[in-house]
Protein backbone atom coordinates (compact mmCIF):
# COMPACT_ATOMS: atom_id res chain seq x y z
CA UNK A 1 0.00 0.00 0.00
CA UNK A 2 3.12 2.10 0.66
CA UNK A 3 4.27 2.06 -2.25
CA UNK A 4 0.75 2.10 -4.07
CA UNK A 5 0.27 5.56 -2.75
CA UNK A 6 3.99 6.96 -3.46
CA UNK A 7 2.37 5.44 -7.27
CA UNK A 8 -0.47 7.68 -6.82
CA UNK A 9 1.29 10.55 -5.34
CA UNK A 10 4.18 10.74 -8.42
CA UNK A 11 1.33 10.57 -10.72
CA UNK A 12 -0.79 13.83 -9.37
CA UNK A 13 2.42 15.60 -9.67
CA UNK A 14 3.46 14.08 -13.16
CA UNK A 15 0.36 15.60 -14.64
CA UNK A 16 0.23 18.74 -12.48
CA UNK A 17 3.61 20.03 -14.10
CA UNK A 18 3.21 18.62 -17.37
CA UNK A 19 -0.16 20.58 -17.51
CA UNK A 20 1.50 23.58 -17.14
CA UNK A 21 3.00 23.19 -20.23
CA UNK A 22 0.36 21.87 -22.46
CA UNK A 23 1.64 22.95 -25.21
CA UNK A 24 5.02 20.49 -24.72
CA UNK A 25 2.76 17.51 -24.02
CA UNK A 26 0.96 17.63 -27.33
CA UNK A 27 3.91 17.97 -29.26
CA UNK A 28 5.48 15.11 -26.95
CA UNK A 29 2.26 13.42 -27.89
CA UNK A 30 2.54 14.07 -31.83
CA UNK A 31 6.11 13.31 -32.45
CA UNK A 32 5.14 9.72 -31.30
CA UNK A 33 2.63 9.55 -33.26
CA UNK A 34 4.38 10.98 -36.61
CA UNK A 35 7.16 8.00 -35.47
CA UNK A 36 4.58 5.30 -35.37
CA UNK A 37 2.37 6.38 -39.03
CA UNK A 38 5.97 6.40 -39.95
CA UNK A 39 6.97 3.02 -39.71
CA UNK A 40 3.57 1.88 -40.20
CA UNK A 41 3.96 3.68 -43.73
CA UNK A 42 7.45 2.12 -44.39
CA UNK A 43 5.33 -1.21 -43.95
CA UNK A 44 2.70 -0.31 -46.44
CA UNK A 45 5.42 0.61 -49.11
CA UNK A 46 6.73 -2.42 -48.97
CA UNK A 47 3.60 -4.14 -49.65
CA UNK A 48 3.16 -2.20 -52.34
CA UNK A 49 6.16 -4.22 -54.21
CA UNK A 50 5.67 -7.64 -52.97
CA UNK A 51 2.71 -9.49 -52.01
CA UNK A 52 4.79 -11.67 -49.27
CA UNK A 53 7.66 -11.31 -47.32
CA UNK A 54 9.15 -14.56 -46.39
CA UNK A 55 5.60 -16.60 -46.18
CA UNK A 56 3.63 -13.27 -44.23
CA UNK A 57 1.37 -11.18 -45.77
CA UNK A 58 0.19 -7.23 -45.13
CA UNK A 59 -1.94 -7.78 -42.54
CA UNK A 60 0.07 -10.60 -40.46
CA UNK A 61 2.90 -8.10 -40.65
CA UNK A 62 0.41 -5.10 -39.41
CA UNK A 63 -0.96 -7.06 -36.87
CA UNK A 64 2.68 -8.21 -35.49
CA UNK A 65 3.88 -4.05 -35.48
CA UNK A 66 0.65 -3.77 -33.76
CA UNK A 67 1.33 -6.18 -30.95
CA UNK A 68 4.80 -4.75 -30.60
CA UNK A 69 3.37 -1.15 -29.81
CA UNK A 70 1.25 -2.43 -26.71
CA UNK A 71 4.43 -3.81 -24.93
CA UNK A 72 6.55 -0.84 -25.42
CA UNK A 73 4.45 1.54 -24.44
CA UNK A 74 3.37 0.14 -21.03
CA UNK A 75 7.51 0.20 -21.04
CA UNK A 76 7.87 3.32 -22.31
CA UNK A 77 5.91 4.37 -19.55
CA UNK A 78 7.43 3.08 -16.51
CA UNK A 79 10.51 1.77 -17.12
CA UNK A 80 11.49 4.92 -19.06
CA UNK A 81 15.23 4.57 -18.87
CA UNK A 82 16.87 6.56 -21.50
CA UNK A 83 18.21 9.07 -20.04
CA UNK A 84 19.49 7.43 -17.14
CA UNK A 85 23.39 7.46 -17.19
CA UNK A 86 23.06 11.15 -17.82
CA UNK A 87 20.69 12.42 -14.98
CA UNK A 88 21.59 9.85 -12.45
CA UNK A 89 24.95 8.99 -12.56
CA UNK A 90 26.98 11.55 -14.39
CA UNK A 91 24.56 14.71 -12.98
CA UNK A 92 24.94 12.71 -9.41
CA UNK A 93 21.20 12.09 -9.24
CA UNK A 94 21.33 8.91 -8.19
CA UNK A 95 23.19 9.76 -4.60
CA UNK A 96 20.14 11.89 -3.69
CA UNK A 97 17.46 8.68 -4.55
CA UNK A 98 19.49 6.43 -2.29
CA UNK A 99 18.82 8.29 0.63
CA UNK A 100 15.46 7.79 0.38
CA UNK A 101 13.78 4.63 2.09
CA UNK A 102 11.80 3.18 -0.87
CA UNK A 103 13.63 0.75 -3.47
CA UNK A 104 16.18 3.42 -5.61
CA UNK A 105 14.87 1.32 -8.78
CA UNK A 106 11.21 2.29 -8.10
CA UNK A 107 11.72 5.94 -7.14
CA UNK A 108 13.93 6.04 -10.40
CA UNK A 109 10.96 4.67 -12.34
CA UNK A 110 8.46 7.20 -10.69
CA UNK A 111 10.34 10.03 -11.28
CA UNK A 112 11.07 8.95 -14.92
CA UNK A 113 7.69 7.21 -15.85
CA UNK A 114 5.89 9.16 -18.89
CA UNK A 115 1.82 8.24 -18.85
CA UNK A 116 1.35 9.30 -22.53
CA UNK A 117 3.65 6.74 -23.76
CA UNK A 118 0.70 4.53 -22.90
CA UNK A 119 -1.50 5.91 -26.10
CA UNK A 120 1.26 3.82 -28.23
CA UNK A 121 -1.00 1.22 -26.91
CA UNK A 122 -4.27 2.25 -28.40
CA UNK A 123 -2.37 2.79 -31.58
CA UNK A 124 -1.36 -0.80 -31.80
CA UNK A 125 -4.82 -1.84 -30.66
CA UNK A 126 -6.48 0.14 -33.65
CA UNK A 127 -3.83 -1.60 -36.30
CA UNK A 128 -4.31 -5.04 -34.70
CA UNK A 129 -7.94 -4.33 -34.66
CA UNK A 130 -8.01 -3.24 -38.45
CA UNK A 131 -5.68 -6.03 -39.65
CA UNK A 132 -7.41 -9.15 -37.45
CA UNK A 133 -10.87 -7.51 -39.38
CA UNK A 134 -9.32 -7.70 -42.25
CA UNK A 135 -7.94 -11.56 -42.30
CA UNK A 136 -11.43 -12.55 -40.40
CA UNK A 137 -9.54 -13.43 -37.72
CA UNK A 138 -11.55 -15.16 -35.04
CA UNK A 139 -11.22 -13.91 -31.41
CA UNK A 140 -12.01 -16.58 -28.43
CA UNK A 141 -13.95 -15.01 -25.37
CA UNK A 142 -10.78 -16.54 -23.59
CA UNK A 143 -7.89 -14.36 -26.00
CA UNK A 144 -8.14 -10.95 -24.39
CA UNK A 145 -6.83 -12.68 -21.21
CA UNK A 146 -3.85 -14.33 -23.09
CA UNK A 147 -3.43 -11.11 -24.85
CA UNK A 148 -3.17 -9.86 -21.37
CA UNK A 149 -0.60 -12.03 -20.16
CA UNK A 150 1.19 -11.50 -23.66
CA UNK A 151 1.32 -7.82 -22.96
CA UNK A 152 2.64 -8.41 -19.42
CA UNK A 153 5.08 -10.70 -20.40
CA UNK A 154 6.66 -8.57 -23.17
CA UNK A 155 6.84 -5.58 -21.26
CA UNK A 156 9.04 -7.86 -18.50
CA UNK A 157 11.36 -8.76 -21.12
CA UNK A 158 11.89 -5.39 -22.75
CA UNK A 159 11.93 -3.99 -18.81
CA UNK A 160 14.52 -6.47 -18.04
CA UNK A 161 16.73 -5.83 -21.03
CA UNK A 162 16.66 -2.04 -20.02
CA UNK A 163 17.14 -1.73 -16.53
CA UNK A 164 20.48 -3.96 -17.15
CA UNK A 165 21.79 -2.23 -19.91
CA UNK A 166 20.85 1.48 -17.75
CA UNK A 167 22.72 -0.60 -14.53
CA UNK A 168 25.98 -0.68 -17.01
CA UNK A 169 25.64 3.21 -16.19
CA UNK A 170 27.17 2.58 -12.27
CA UNK A 171 30.47 0.91 -13.87
CA UNK A 172 30.85 3.41 -16.92
CA UNK A 173 31.36 7.44 -16.48
CA UNK A 174 30.28 7.61 -20.69
CA UNK A 175 27.30 9.70 -21.09
CA UNK A 176 25.10 7.90 -23.55
CA UNK A 177 26.06 4.27 -22.87
CA UNK A 178 24.86 1.40 -24.94
CA UNK A 179 21.09 2.61 -25.10
CA UNK A 180 20.89 4.21 -28.36
CA UNK A 181 22.41 0.67 -29.60
CA UNK A 182 19.97 -1.63 -28.01
CA UNK A 183 17.08 0.79 -29.15
CA UNK A 184 17.94 0.19 -33.04
CA UNK A 185 18.23 -3.07 -32.25
CA UNK A 186 14.87 -3.48 -30.74
CA UNK A 187 13.36 -2.77 -33.59
CA UNK A 188 14.28 -5.69 -35.16
CA UNK A 189 11.47 -7.08 -33.21
CA UNK A 190 8.83 -5.59 -35.01
CA UNK A 191 9.34 -7.72 -37.62
CA UNK A 192 9.25 -11.78 -37.74
CA UNK A 193 12.39 -13.44 -36.89
CA UNK A 194 12.60 -15.67 -39.88
CA UNK A 195 13.28 -12.70 -42.48
CA UNK A 196 16.63 -12.13 -41.39
CA UNK A 197 19.62 -14.68 -41.06
CA UNK A 198 20.34 -16.86 -38.37
CA UNK A 199 23.19 -14.97 -36.73
CA UNK A 200 19.75 -11.83 -35.86
CA UNK A 201 17.70 -14.56 -35.38
CA UNK A 202 19.71 -16.18 -32.52
CA UNK A 203 20.33 -12.61 -30.94
CA UNK A 204 16.71 -11.59 -30.92
CA UNK A 205 15.29 -14.68 -29.44
CA UNK A 206 18.25 -15.30 -26.78
CA UNK A 207 20.48 -12.71 -26.02
CA UNK A 208 18.17 -9.59 -26.59
CA UNK A 209 15.10 -11.46 -26.69
CA UNK A 210 13.35 -8.47 -28.69
CA UNK A 211 11.61 -11.33 -30.65
CA UNK A 212 9.04 -12.27 -27.52
CA UNK A 213 7.79 -8.94 -27.90
CA UNK A 214 6.39 -8.80 -31.05
CA UNK A 215 6.08 -11.87 -33.77
CA UNK A 216 6.27 -15.01 -31.16
CA UNK A 217 3.70 -13.57 -28.76
CA UNK A 218 1.83 -12.17 -31.92
CA UNK A 219 1.98 -15.68 -32.93
CA UNK A 220 -0.67 -17.37 -31.03
CA UNK A 221 -3.30 -15.23 -32.69
CA UNK A 222 -2.08 -15.59 -36.03
CA UNK A 223 -2.49 -19.18 -35.67
CA UNK A 224 1.55 -19.78 -36.36
CA UNK A 225 1.86 -22.98 -34.97
CA UNK A 226 5.76 -23.12 -36.14
CA UNK A 227 6.58 -20.67 -33.44
CA UNK A 228 4.44 -22.34 -30.93
CA UNK A 229 7.39 -23.00 -28.40
CA UNK A 230 8.11 -19.81 -28.56
CA UNK A 231 4.68 -18.44 -27.85
CA UNK A 232 4.43 -20.91 -24.60
CA UNK A 233 8.38 -19.39 -23.26
CA UNK A 234 7.60 -16.11 -23.72
CA UNK A 235 6.23 -15.73 -19.85
CA UNK A 236 9.19 -18.05 -18.66
CA UNK A 237 11.62 -15.33 -20.96
CA UNK A 238 9.93 -12.36 -19.64
CA UNK A 239 10.22 -13.37 -16.12
CA UNK A 240 13.87 -14.49 -16.38
CA UNK A 241 15.14 -11.21 -18.03
CA UNK A 242 13.22 -9.01 -15.61
CA UNK A 243 15.11 -11.02 -12.82
CA UNK A 244 18.37 -10.58 -14.34
CA UNK A 245 17.57 -6.59 -15.06
CA UNK A 246 16.98 -6.15 -11.61
CA UNK A 247 19.91 -8.25 -10.88
CA UNK A 248 22.27 -6.32 -12.60
CA UNK A 249 20.65 -3.48 -10.76
CA UNK A 250 21.15 -4.12 -7.52
CA UNK A 251 24.65 -5.43 -7.92
CA UNK A 252 25.55 -2.13 -9.60
CA UNK A 253 24.53 -0.01 -6.92
CA UNK A 254 26.48 -2.11 -4.33
CA UNK A 255 29.41 -1.05 -6.42
CA UNK A 256 28.13 2.61 -7.06
CA UNK A 257 30.55 4.79 -5.24
CA UNK A 258 28.82 8.31 -5.67
CA UNK A 259 29.49 11.37 -8.23
CA UNK A 260 32.55 12.35 -6.26
CA UNK A 261 33.66 15.92 -7.12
Amino acid sequence: MHYLSLFWYYMKQYFKSRMEYRTDLLNGIFSDLIFQTTNLVFILVVFQHTAFLEGWNKNEILFIYGFFLVPYAVFGTFFNLWNFQEKYIIKGEMDRVLTRPAHNLFQVMLETMDPPSLLGAITGMVIMGYSAFDMGMEIAWYDPFIFLGLVVSAALVYGGVYTGIAAIGFFSDSKTGITPMIWNIQNYGRYPVNIYNKVIKFILTWILPFAFVGVYPASYFLKKEEFAFYLYLTPVIGIVFFFLGITIWNIGVKNYRGAGS
